[in-house]
């Protein structure tokens, strides 16, 4: 088995969703400037949500959980992977065009399912017609999760990780061309939405073409390996599934109070960078190389690449966390705070951000737990634990929005997150060698954990200093960025000192991909 290089793969990925988070900032940051937290960003926000709920179910979700399983190891094998893509290709698709016509009718009683709140008020009017024209991204983007997941299975990376690139390209360029020309920015947005899902399949497509892989569509035909691939999406797609419904729970409950689906909408992207960046890295690259492994019988080789993508994770992930919890306000206001977003929405903006940063670690943990179970096409045990975290989630939402208001929903998720991390770990027992920490994780753990909180406090700290240049619009830019720089350097610097990793690992990475 030729290996696949997990952390250079990480970087890989990282990198290009680095890039892609950064233009996703610019984004949201006209985004705010020009739409606010008015009615049309509120309606933007749950049409272009719908797509995205959807797409966990048949595009990084359930379908690809198990697609991308049983292609690495027919790759593996050399048993017409190729034939069983085109395959999958074809049935995905063609239920996806069937699935996104159903959706053109019922887009009322979707909008309502979304955010019930928005019933008799202008923002629900236009979510329905946002959402006609958003809601066909689902079929381009879940078959370019697919032609990604071709491409991952086989250790290539850089062009399925590259696509989300093109999405907020054009967005940023369909809000400058509508601002520059007077026309409707949040109408310009919306149209956006499904030509960045064409773009994005089409590099995949050409991408998986130059790398072998020819994915001719046909006429639909249900193989025995398309039964076996249902019989294990389902429980996944339930699981997706409740995950969907779990940020249902959430946006319902801020759909009752003014502005706050825009202010856990903006939270919710501030702390999706680092989520993104790491997470998305350790979800592709770990499951079709655990899958092969597997295939192979190297349960030492898999705890290996579980413990690597662990500490990766929360090397990145907890200093991440400490961050948004120790200076929520400075990079919320200093990113948002312009146009129609005012000092009120950033504070409102801001504790929700410290919030979902408590649960940071845990979203991305479950990235690193989940592949597990779903490389051996397990995806019923997930299923449970995610029923598990739904009721502590809804629990939680609903039981404490009328004492604390719309920051429930977000607690809510968060503390749900920890609850699905402490399932997965707890089932993953089973799985013997394969699922056990190693020494090096388990001497590494504690001491990132201390990196990350002297840096925390040296953050809280240097914010309290520099709070008036925070503030000024001639300045709040490079201060901003003195202040994340000084974190940087901080973490890595004492994370280096007290042995938590050493920088030559990161170094290393970095070179191999040169």
């Amino acid at each position: 088995m030729k290996p696949i290089r997990l952390v250079a793969g990480f970087v890989t990925v990282g990198g290009w969703t680095m890039a892609s988070r950064i233009l996703g900032f610019v984004r949201d940051i006209m985004i705010a400037a020009w739409l606010g937290t008015g009615p049309a960003h509120q309606a933007f926000v749950v049409a272009f949500s719908l797509p995205n709920l959807f797409r966990r179910f048949f595009a990084e979700g359930a379908f690809n959980m198990a697609f991308v399983p049983m292609f690495s190891k027919r790759f593996e094998a050399g048993e017409d992977a190729q034939g069983f893509a085109r395959d999958a290709f074809s049935a995905l698709g063609g239920g996806l065009i069937l699935f996104t016509l159903a959706a053109q009718a019922a887009m009322p009683w979707l909008v309502l399912a979304m955010a019930s709140g928005f019933h008799g008020q202008e923002q629900f009017e236009l979510a329905v017609i946002y959402g006609r024209i958003a809601f066909p991204y689902i079929l381009f983007i879940s078959l370019a999760a697919l032609l990604s997941g071709v491409l991952n299975a086989t250790g290539r990376f850089a062009a399925a990780a590259a696509a989300p690139v093109l999405l907020n390209i054009l967005f940023i360029g369909a809000i400058a061309g509508a601002a520059a020309t007077g026309a409707d920015v949040a109408l310009a947005l919306v149209w956006a939405v499904p030509v960045a899902g064409i773009a994005q399949m089409a590099l995949v497509w050409w991408a998986a073409r130059e790398a072998g892989f020819r994915i001719i569509p046909h006429l639909p035909r249900l193989t025995p390996e398309l039964k076996r691939l249902a019989i294990i999406a389902a429980p996944a797609a339930l699981a997706g599934g409740v995950v969907q419904v779990n940020l249902l729970v959430g946006r319902q409950v801020a759909s009752y109070f003014d502005s706050a689906v825009s202010w856990l909408y903006n939270a919710d992207r501030l702390y999706q960078l680092p989520l993104g960046v790491v997470a998305i890295a350790i979800g592709v690259v770990l499951l079709p190389d655990l899958s092969r492994r597997l295939k192979s019988d190297d349960p030492a080789g898999s705890r290996q690449s579980m413990n690597r993508a662990a500490e990766f994770a929360l090397a990145l992930t907890v200093p991440a966390a400490v961050a948004l919890m120790a200076i929520p306000l400075p990079l919320v206001s200093v990113l948002f705070q312009r146009g129609a977003f005012d000092a009120a929405d950033s504070a409102a903006t801001a504790l929700a951000v410290a919030v979902y940063g408590a649960g940071l670690p845990a979203f991305v943990m479950q990235k690193v737990l989940q592949p597990l179970f779903f490389a051996r096409e397990d995806t019923r045990r997930p299923f449970y634990y995610a029923l598990w975290a739904l009721a502590v989630n809804a629990a939680l939402a609903i039981g404490l929005a009328p004492f604390i208001g719309y920051i429930a929903a977000a607690w809510g998720t968060t503390l749900a997150g920890w609850a699905m991390v402490g399932l997965l770990w707890r089932g993953s027992r089973r799985f013997g060698l394969a699922a056990e920490l190693d020494a090096r994780l388990v001497r590494r753990l504690p001491r990132i954990v201390l990196s990350a909180a002297l840096m925390g406090a040296v953050l809280w700290g240097a914010a309290r200093t520099m709070a008036p240049w925070l503030v000024a619009d001639t300045v709040r830019y490079p201060a901003l960025a003195l202040l994340i720089g000084l974190g940087i350097v901080t973490y890595f610097g004492l994370g280096h000192l007290l042995g938590a990793f050493r920088l030559s690992e990161f170094r290393h990475a970095l070179r191999r991909q040169r």
